[in-house]
Order: C-alpha cells, then sequence, then structure tokens
C-alpha cells in the first residue's frame, strides 16, 4: 500500500506528461528550441515547466478512463496538433530569412556551396546558413523564445485540454501565412538580388562584345565580389527584414493561441 502523501502520484505523473505535450510540439516545429544540438532531456523539462504554468491557469481533471482511452488519445492529438500549429507559425516566418539567402546565394554562383543546418539536420547554401545564424540571433534579441513560451501559456485559456481543436479559419490563415512569408523572403533578398542580376546581365553584354573571354573565370569573382559588397550595404535592410518576419510569425502563433 502507497503511503498517503503518494496516492495521488500516478495521477500527477499522467498530468505533467500530458502538460509537457503542446510545449514540447510547439518546441519540436518551432527555430531554436527544435534544433538537433538542444539536448532532448532540456527541452522535456522546459516543456513540463512550461506546461505546468499553462495548465495551472485553467482547472483541468483527466479522463474517467485514463489516457488510454479514445477521450484520452483524442485530448493527446489535439495537444500535439496545437503545439505544432504554434511552433510551425514561428519556424513559417524563420523561414523568410533561409529562402532570401538561397535566393541571393544563387545569384552569386554560390549554389554549389553548402553546409550542415544544424537546424534541420540538413545540407543547406552557405548564404542561407548565414542568414539562418543570423535570424536565430534577432530571434533571440527580440525575445522571441520569451514571446513563444508566454503564447504557449496563453494559448491553454483559449484552447484549453480537451478543447484544443483549431478551427477552419486558424488552419486557412496558417496557409496563407506562408504564401506571405514566401513573398517576404523574395523581398528580404530583392535589394542584393536585382544587383546581381543587373552584374549578370553586364557579364553577358560583355561576353557577345568579347567570345574570346573566359566569362567563367571573369564573371564569378567579380559577382562573387559584387554580392559581398552589396549584402554588407544592405545588411541593415535585411536584418530589419528577417526581424519584420520573425515579429510576423509570432504574431501568426498568437492569433492562432486566441482564435479557434
Amino acid at each position: 500500500m502507497l503511503p498517503p502523501a503518494f496516492a495521488d502520484l500516478e495521477a500527477n505523473l499522467w498530468l505533467w506528461l500530458l502538460a509537457a505535450i503542446r510545449p514540447g510540439a510547439a518546441f519540436l516545429a518551432a527555430p531554436l528550441f527544435g534544433m538537433a544540438a538542444v539536448p532532448m532531456q532540456l527541452r522535456f523539462i522546459v516543456a513540463i515547466a512550461i506546461g505546468m504554468a499553462g495548465l495551472n491557469a485553467v482547472p483541468f481533471q483527466l479522463p474517467p478512463d485514463g489516457i488510454a482511452s479514445f477521450p484520452g488519445i483524442a485530448m493527446v492529438i489535439g495537444e500535439v496538433l496545437a503545439g505544432a500549429a504554434l511552433g510551425f507559425a514561428v519556424q513559417i516566418g524563420f523561414s523568410a530569412a533561409m529562402l532570401a539567402g538561397e535566393i541571393i546565394g544563387n545569384a552569386m554562383g554560390l549554389g554549389f556551396a553548402g553546409m550542415m543546418d544544424p537546424q534541420t539536420g540538413t545540407p543547406t547554401p552557405a548564404l542561407a546558413q548565414f542568414l539562418s545564424i543570423l535570424g536565430t540571433f534577432l530571434f533571440l534579441a527580440i525575445g522571441g523564445h520569451l514571446t513563444l513560451a508566454a503564447i504557449v501559456v496563453d494559448s491553454y485559456r483559449t484552447l484549453p485540454i480537451g478543447q484544443a481543436w483549431l478551427g477552419a479559419e486558424s488552419v486557412r490563415g496558417l496557409v496563407m501565412f506562408g504564401g506571405d512569408m514566401l513573398a517576404a523572403g523574395f523581398a528580404i533578398a530583392l535589394p542584393v538580388g536585382f544587383a546581381l542580376i543587373l552584374v549578370q546581365i553586364v557579364m553577358g553584354m560583355l561576353a557577345r562584345s568579347a567570345p574570346s573571354m573566359n566569362l567563367f573565370a571573369v564573371g564569378l569573382p567579380a559577382t562573387l565580389l559584387a554580392g559581398l559588397v552589396l549584402i554588407a550595404i544592405a545588411a541593415p535592410a535585411i536584418g530589419e527584414g528577417i526581424t519584420q518576419a520573425i515579429e510576423r510569425g509570432l504574431d501568426e502563433a498568437r492569433h492562432i493561441a486566441t482564435a479557434r
């Protein structure tokens, strides 16, 4: 027989595990938290801490038949979907930086230079990786990690456990937000990318006027040098564009957390 102090231990353990599902799913899909370099133990501890803070904001009871019942499984699925939607909204805003880096890198001729992305574990262009790291610094600088945690906690009031099913408007808004961030990525890369296209046009005119000139030996260094100079000049605008994209991702996550 368990001592009286441990009588509700099993129920409390189930509550803690259930509270960690939504923040854990959000962190798995969100930038920075979902990086492979973040230990799973640390992610789990932070998820439990944030989940317990949100769980204390609203009354909640486990299903009478436990988690292994149909209502319990449906509850877990709803928590996973709600948390993944919150983190994915921030990730979409964060991906505008990587898209801009790929566009600029291809225009500079650096499409062949790839690096392993520590967040996704897949090879990405070097310039896209550079802007992704810049976006990570900006995400921390504006307190995006704290804002995401606050959004997850607030979501328990409007999307309580057991009723965390996203409405059609929230799903539609998330899909449309992906299109907006695609345009944002092009807008971030536009100043440098357009100038590099002009450089490519000039090199093409030179190649037509002087066919004997080795265009690859001259054009690639010129394009790389022009790209580096243009990135240095447009760095404030690029940083501002990435910051706005991340903030819009946080706003979209907040909208999902407060709307059904």
